[in-house]
């Protein structure tokens, strides 16, 4: 069976580099849009896009909403299917205004790619996010143990993700020369670290403990004077790899280098929570994990603005709206405590 349409390939590359260069569109978000065309693809059996019908959309749709997640074997969630039609009515959107397609595509059988307005409200609900305690998080972290650099890097790792709240693409590309150990505080510089939408952040450690702190603080210290790092070296490096006596490849010790993508990291922290007797939470929920936290801990507007501010947002309703979610056992709680009250 056919994997590929060379004419479809051809005119992806032109709308990917489009977006990028006119709308500013990140790697991240052009990859979700390569995931959606190539959906379409296959229900269409990789026809040329200028066959587009609306018939054809409609019965893409209704498939859409049937399948499965390949990884959790659930049904796909409205809200990603929500995402993959804007994804596909803004390409043929633009298509339609394209040389060679003008007179293929029917522009009004583009608008099909819509929702019903009762689909559209679900997938724009917020649903409460479950993240991990604090309680459950510094259990993962002093259940982490092993003296290889490896080990001592993975807890640093899970460790510093608390600590800082900061994203995992941020994570990954930080440097040395990022972090002020003395006065608690990461820069991110968006020219190298990458921040979202290449903002330039100040974060200041998140008072989580002074042990967790502590394990950060000791490892940067065995970077710079066991392993002799340099500013420009990761914090957290990939592994370096060497030819065992065995002739096949095996870890030895750290690299001087970046990971490319967040995927390890991820690995990581599945294997520690699931080492840990817990369910896997991805890096990102400990952003969520931290807003709890600042709901509880401060005590002025102007306390949580600087730990709003310190997640890398503009503005406090970000942190609520997005990250500041109640669980129904919580939202209960403080009713009940009204009452009494």
């Amino acid at each position: 069976m056919t994997k590929y349409n060379p004419k479809n390939e051809r005119i992806k590359r032109t709308y990917f580099s489009y977006i990028k260069e006119s709308a500013g569109k990140s790697d991240a978000t052009i990859d979700g849009i390569r995931a959606s065309l190539l959906l379409y693809e296959e229900h269409t059996g990789f026809k040329d896009f200028g066959a587009l019908h609306c018939e054809q959309i409609i019965a893409f749709k209704k498939k859409l909403c049937s399948q499965a997640n390949k990884r959790t074997g659930k049904p796909i969630s409205i809200a990603t299917v929500h995402t993959t039609v804007q994804h596909l009515k803004a390409f043929f959107r633009w298509l339609a205004f394209q040389a060679g397609f003008k007179s293929k595509i029917h522009v009004p059988d583009v608008e099909y790619f819509s929702l019903t307005d009762k689909q559209v409200a679900t997938a724009k609900a917020e649903n409460y996010k479950e993240s991990p305690t604090i309680e459950q998080v510094r259990h993962v972290v002093f259940d982490m143990r092993g003296n290889s650099d490896i080990a001592r890097r993975n807890q640093a790792l899970v460790a510093f993700t608390l600590l800082s709240g900061m994203r995992d693409s941020a994570i990954i590309s930080l440097k040395m020369k990022h972090v002020d150990v003395v006065a608690g505080l990461i820069r991110q510089d968006p020219r190298e670290v990458k921040t979202k939408f290449s903002k330039t952040i100040n974060t200041f450690f998140f008072p989580v403990g002074d042990d967790v702190r502590a394990i950060v603080l000791d490892w940067i210290a065995y970077l710079r004077k066991e392993k002799l790092f340099g500013l420009d070296d990761p914090i957290f490096p990939k592994p370096a790899m060497g030819v065992s006596e065995a002739g096949g490849f095996e870890v030895q010790g750290l690299s001087r280098e970046h990971w490319q993508t967040a995927s390890p990291m991820r690995a990581i922290f599945r294997e520690a929570f699931e080492a840990a007797g817990l369910r896997y939470y991805h890096p990102h929920l400990f952003r969520h994990t931290l807003v709890a936290l600042g709901q509880t801990v401060c005590q002025t507007p102007e306390q949580f603005k600087a730990w709003s501010q310190n997640l890398g947002h503009d503005g406090v309703m970000t942190t609520f709206t997005s990250y500041g979610s109640l669980s129904t056992q919580r939202q209960g709680e403080l009713m009940g405590n009204l009452w009494q009250s």
